[in-house]
C-alpha cells in the first residue's frame, strides 16, 4: 500500500473523530504543518486536546482551529502570540496545562519510547508540582510526569521518500521528529518528495517505519511570526 496520498483531505480521511487527541508539530510558526491544520479545520471535528509547543497565532497555525472552536484543551510550552487563546481561556471556554518546555518535549519523547512516567527536577515547588507525585532524589526535590501519546501526530518535514523516511530541515525538526513516534497514527506533509534510495540511511531523521501517510505539498507559506531588523547605521 502506498504511504503518499494526494492531498490533505484524502491523507486525514478515515482518522479524524470528535475528541481526539492530536499533536501538532514546529516551534512558532516554524515546520508547522498548517496545510493539515487547515485540512482538519475544513473537517469540522470539535472537542480535540491538541498537544502543541505553541497554540500558532491569530489568523494562522493551531490559531485556525481555535477560531472555530474546535480546540477544547491545549497541552503547551508556549501560547503568548495568540491573542484568542488568551480571549478564550480567561472566559472558560479552553483548558490549557501547561508545560515547561523541555517537561513538554521529554514527555513527548518518553511517550514514543513507551515509558509512562519520569522524574524531572524542572517545576519542583512551584505550581507546576501541584497535584503531582514528588520525590527526593540525592537530596532533591523531583515531579513526576507523565509520557504523552496521541491518536495522531501531524507533522511537516522537508524531504520524504515513497516509504516515509523523513529529513527535517533546521528549527522545523524541534518537536516533529519526537511527534512522529508518539502517535498512533502519523500524517506528515512534506515540502519534497524524492525517490527511493536517494537518501543516506545516516541522514535521515525519523525512520518510515513511523509514518503512516505523505502528502506532498504542492506551494509551502514560510510565514514570519516576528520580523525584526537591525536600524540602519548612520551613514
Amino acid at each position: 500500500m502506498t504511504k503518499v496520498y494526494p492531498d490533505a483531505t484524502a491523507a486525514l480521511a478515515g482518522i479524524l473523530r470528535d475528541g481526539m487527541t492530536i499533536m501538532a508539530g514546529g516551534f512558532g510558526l516554524c515546520g508547522i504543518p498548517a496545510t493539515l491544520i487547515e485540512a482538519i479545520r475544513a473537517s469540522g471535528v470539535k472537542g480535540l486536546t491538541v498537544v502543541s509547543n505553541n497554540a500558532g497565532i491569530d489568523g494562522a497555525g493551531l490559531g485556525l482551529l481555535l477560531e472555530t472552536r474546535q480546540i477544547s484543551k491545549m497541552i503547551s510550552s508556549y501560547v503568548g502570540e495568540n491573542k484568542l487563546f488568551a480571549e478564550q481561556y480567561l472566559a472558560g471556554e479552553l483548558e490549557i496545562e501547561f508545560n515547561p518546555q523541555g517537561t513538554l518535549a521529554e514527555r513527548i519523547r518518553a511517550g514514543g519510547a513507551g515509558i509512562p512516567a519520569f522524574y524531572t527536577a524542572t517545576g519542583a515547588g512551584t505550581v507546576i508540582a501541584e497535584g503531582k507525585e514528588t520525590k527526593v532524589f540525592d537530596g532533591r526535590t523531583y515531579v513526576m510526569e507523565r509520557g504523552l501519546r496521541a491518536d495522531l501526530s501531524i507533522i511537516h518535514a522537508w524531504k520524504a521518500d515513497p516509504e516515509g523516511n523523513l529529513v527535517f530541515r533546521k528549527t522545523a525538526r524541534n518537536f516533529n521528529p519526537v511527534m512522529a513516534t508518539a502517535g498512533e497514527m502519523v500524517v506528515a506533509e512534506v515540502e519534497e518528495l524524492v525517490e527511493q534510495g536517494s537518501f543516506d540511511p545516516d541522514a535521515i531523521h525519523t525512520p518510515g517505519i513511523y509514518v503512516n501517510r505523505i502528502v506532498k505539498l504542492a506551494h509551502v507559506e514560510k510565514r514570519i511570526e516576528q520580523r525584526t531588523v537591525r536600524k540602519r547605521e548612520a551613514a
